[in-house]
C-alpha cells in the first residue's frame, strides 16, 4: 500500500505492508532509532510518538494508520542544533540515567504540556503512567516535567 506521512516536517513517501508497524516504519525505513522498541505490546511507553498531536504508542499503530497524517518523533524536536525546552529540562533534572524510556517520555511530556501548560504533580503522574523507567524512580522525570513547563512559560 501507498501511503504519505509528514514525519518531523517532511513529507515522506512509503510502500507498507498492511500490517507494518509505524514503529517498524520509523525504525527500520526512516532510521529514526529514537523510538525505541521496549515491550512491543503497548505497556511500557518507549515507542511514544506524536501523531498529529496526540502521544500514541508506535508499536500499537499500524504505518497506514497514519497516512496523510503527521508524526512527530524526538529526533524532530530540536531545532537548529538547539535542544527543545523539554529536552533540556529533562538533562537539567537528571531524569535520564540509562537513557532508554527517555523519548517516549520526553514525547509524551510534549503531548501533555501542549494539551495542559500547568500541570499539577499529579496531573503529570497520571498522564505519564503508560511510560515506565526501571531506573529514575520517576521523582526527576516529574521535576523535568514542571522546569520544561516552567520554561516554556518563560519563567524558568
Amino acid at each position: 500500500m501507498k501511503i504519505e506521512i509528514t514525519v518531523n516536517g517532511a513529507k515522506r513517501v512509503f510502500d507498507v505492508e498492511p500490517q507494518t508497524l509505524l514503529l517498524n516504519l520509523l525504525r527500520d525505513e526512516m532510521d529514526l532509532t529514537g523510538t525505541k522498541y521496549g515491550c512491543g505490546i503497548g505497556e511500557c511507553g518507549a515507542c511514544t510518538v506524536l501523531l498529529d498531536g496526540d502521544a500514541v504508542l508506535a508499536c500499537m499503530v499500524l504505518a497506514v494508520d497514519a497516512d496523510d497524517r503527521r508524526v512527530d518523533t524526538i529526533e524532530g524536536l530540536a531545532e537548529g542544533g538547539k535542544l527543545h525546552p523539554i529536552q533540556e529540562a529533562y538533562l537539567d533534572e537528571g531524569a535520564v540515567q540509562c537513557g532508554f524510556c527517555t523519548p517516549g517520555f520526553i514525547m509524551a511530556t510534549k503531548a501533555l504540556l501542549d494539551e495542559n501548560p500547568e500541570p499539577t504533580e499529579q496531573e503529570i503522574r497520571e498522564y505519564l503512567n503508560g511510560n515506565i523507567c526501571r531506573c529514575t524512580g520517576y521523582v526527576n522525570i516529574v521535576k523535568a516535567v514542571q522546569t520544561a513547563a516552567a520554561r516554556m512559560k518563560g519563567q524558568g
